[in-house]
């Protein structure tokens, strides 16, 4: 199958453009050792007729010295360039090449099979849209495959090819091939986004690389070239977030400030309104200027130089983002790391974390698990050692702007660097904000008891200790009825303590913002609270936005499901509004209040909640009244 062009004799210019038009695909080969990569890469370039003659005749020459297929051209002697490569026969370091068919352009990474060599697969798969996984038909699957399956699939390649190598030396059978491929569907199935297409085919003969050759007649799917060439690489490309990481300020002259970059996800056009991070300054696309001319829209892979009407301030490592999809901000991530250095991973220990948004002092703060890539298991880890894989959590001293690798492979990976020998030391990819809610305690902490009972507690106060949580946007009448509320039980002769968002913000968590982790953060403090004063037999009442559905879950798993009350204070938004005297929704809109529930972030409707008042409709007695109601009836009132 030759994929050479006429138009190269008779029309060059003709050519570049068909070729400029067509679209790119990124893929690796790995495996374990000598399951025949090398030779894979050589066979498909071979029989594409995209190797020149006089290497091809270097190759020939080669073959007789330092080849390993017998009386055939060594193939693998093409992707094998390092001398210790062609000497032990073995890929050390990754190797690339370039070619195209009439349908395609590729770029083919070969990595070692090595286990010592699995920091370079990494580095190689890191960028790729497909990954080629060899098995050697004699072996079948080995530690190595489920190795680099994993590492694969955690670097969120989903178009994957399951590829039989060998199949000449097991006689050509089917039976062999299905037994393959069931023992590796079995491993598969704990791998995340994994859908392999099965192949079996003879690298060193030909079969079903190029051409579907004469010898695996019952084997009735494409062969690999026409696979790559067909298959979807835009599979889970995001077109809706857009991130632009700015990589360079281009100013030649004093009438042009553009910022250079190229687009990680999303789309751009002129006019779009757009935020830069972490400034959070809002301007307009006036042009998307390249070599080639200015563009009406550009997509993800388009290296592009931006123009704003508004001089703004932005440098590398700021973010171009759309005005209803801002990226994650914390200090600290939960990640997944590959460790690459010989010396050992050192929770505390500084190095700099390098990722889209620039370069940060950061630490490791704490391993949670290391994942045993042969079963999947997570087990208990205190350190990483080189190749292995586990799961961290990262703090930096900077706030980090990212999304969740799944989403986004540009902004959401990393790699810490050794700040001594400026040496990458690990690459991450990451996962989310981290959370203190499932931080564990310092080990040699014990819990020190109470002299006095609970019973006798509920004697002296007349009530079973419970927490009252009012969760409602911003002017919904929240503070209001818990102060109302508050009064009640007191004049009751009943015991509760008040634990206001705004006044809580005032003393254990002034260091905390609004970010969606941060407002997290901020009720689990106040649970931790919460759960004090409830041990001690009173009633807390907190009156908090709590806008996410899932942190006001893990509010209640804190404080315990019999001791817990939701409240949702459903006031429509409209009327929020009008009762707004200090102007945030205002604000919000004009984009100076970022992450604001209601406007500029998501506000969850409470799915568990015990009570829903609505303080447009219902005066702040009512709902105290329904408050107190409930609280008898759930026992937490003596009568």
């Amino acid at each position: 199958m030759a994929h050479t062009s006429d138009l190269i004799a008779s029309d060059i210019e003709a050519y570049l453009a068909e070729h400029e038009r067509k679209d790119l695909l990124r893929l690796l080969t790995c495996g374990s050792v000598d399951d025949g990569k090398s030779t894979l890469i050589g066979r498909l370039l071979h029989d594409s007729e995209m190797i020149y003659e006089d290497h091809l005749a270097v190759l020939e020459a080669e073959s007789t010295t330092v080849g390993s297929a017998g009386d055939q051209v060594d193939l693998a002697l093409l992707m094998d360039g390092l001398k210790a490569e062609r000497e032990q026969g073995i890929t050390i370091d990754v190797a690339y090449r370039y070619f195209s068919t009439a349908r395609r352009k590729f770029i083919i990474a070969d990595t070692p099979g090595h286990e010592q060599y699995t920091r370079n697969m990494v580095t190689g798969a890191s960028t790729c849209q497909l990954a080629v996984i060899l098995i050697d038909a004699r072996l079948g699957v080995l530690a190595q495959t489920r190795r680099h399956s994993y590492v694969a699939s955690l670097l969120g390649i989903r178009n994957v090819v399951v590829a039989v190598n060998k199949m000449d030396l097991v006689g050509w059978s089917e039976e062999r091939f299905d037994e393959i491929c069931a023992d590796y569907r079995i491993f598969a199935k704990g791998l995340a986004q994994i859908d392999p297409y099965f192949l079996p085919m003879s690298a060193l003969l030909g079969d079903n690389v190029v051409e579907p050759g004469d010898n695996l007649t019952w084997f009735d799917g494409p062969a690999l070239m026409e696979h790559l060439e067909t298959v979807d690489v835009d599979v889970g490309v995001d077109l809706e977030r857009l991130r632009l990481p700015i990589q360079m300020v281009v100013r030649p002259d004093l009438d042009f400030r553009g910022f250079a970059g190229t687009v990680a996800s999303g789309v751009l056009r002129p006019g779009a309104e757009v935020v830069a991070l972490p400034s959070g300054m809002r301007s307009t696309v006036a042009r998307i200027v390249t070599f080639d001319g200015d563009l009406e829209v550009a997509g993800p892979g388009r290296a592009v130089t931006v123009t704003l009407t508004d001089e703004i301030d932005l440098s590398r490592g700021d973010l171009l983002v759309d005005v209803e999809q801002a990226p994650t901000r914390a200090h600290e991530v939960d990640a997944m790391l590959v460790w690459m250095d010989t010396e050992e991973l050192e929770p505390g220990r500084q190095y700099l974390l390098q990722s889209a948004n620039g370069v940060r002092n950061a630490s490791v703060t704490s391993i949670r698990h290391r994942v045993d890539v042969d079963t999947l298991e997570e087990r208990a880890a205190t350190s990483l050692g080189l190749n292995d894989i586990g799961r961290c959590s990262i703090s930096a001293d900077r706030e980090l702007l990212f999304d969740a690798y799944g989403v986004n492979r540009s902004t959401g990976s990393f790699v810490l660097v050794d700040r001594l020998s400026n040496g990458t030391v690990g690459a991450g990819m990451i996962i989310g904000a981290a959370s203190s809610w499932n931080r564990q305690p310092d080990a040699g902490l014990l819990r020190q008891a109470s002299s006095i009972s609970q019973g006798e507690r509920s004697a002296r106060f007349g009530q079973q200790p419970c927490t009252v949580l009012l969760t409602g946007l911003t002017a919904a009448g929240k503070s209001t009825i818990a102060t109302a509320l508050e009064r009640r039980l007191f004049d009751r002769g009943r015991a509760a303590i008040r634990l206001d968002g705004e006044n809580v913000r005032m003393g254990i968590s002034r260091d905390l913002g609004f970010s969606s982790q941060e407002r997290s953060e901020n009720l689990r403090r106040v649970a931790e609270v919460a759960q004090l004063v409830n041990n001690h037999g009173l009633i807390a009442i907190a009156a908090l936005v709590a806008p996410k559905d899932e942190v006001r879950a893990r509010a209640r798993e804190l404080v315990g499901e019999d001791r817990f009350v939701e409240v949702f204070v459903d006031t429509p938004l409209e009327v929020c509004r009008e009762r707004d005297v200090n102007g945030m929704y205002e604000a919000a809109d004009r984009g100076e209040v970022p992450h604001f529930p209601g406007v500029s972030a998501t506000y969850d409707r409470p799915t568990d909640m015990d009570l829903r008042v609505d303080t447009s409709v219902q005066a702040v007695d009512e709902c105290v009244d329904a408050i107190m109601d409930l609280l008898a009836a759930r026992g937490v009132l003596d009568a």
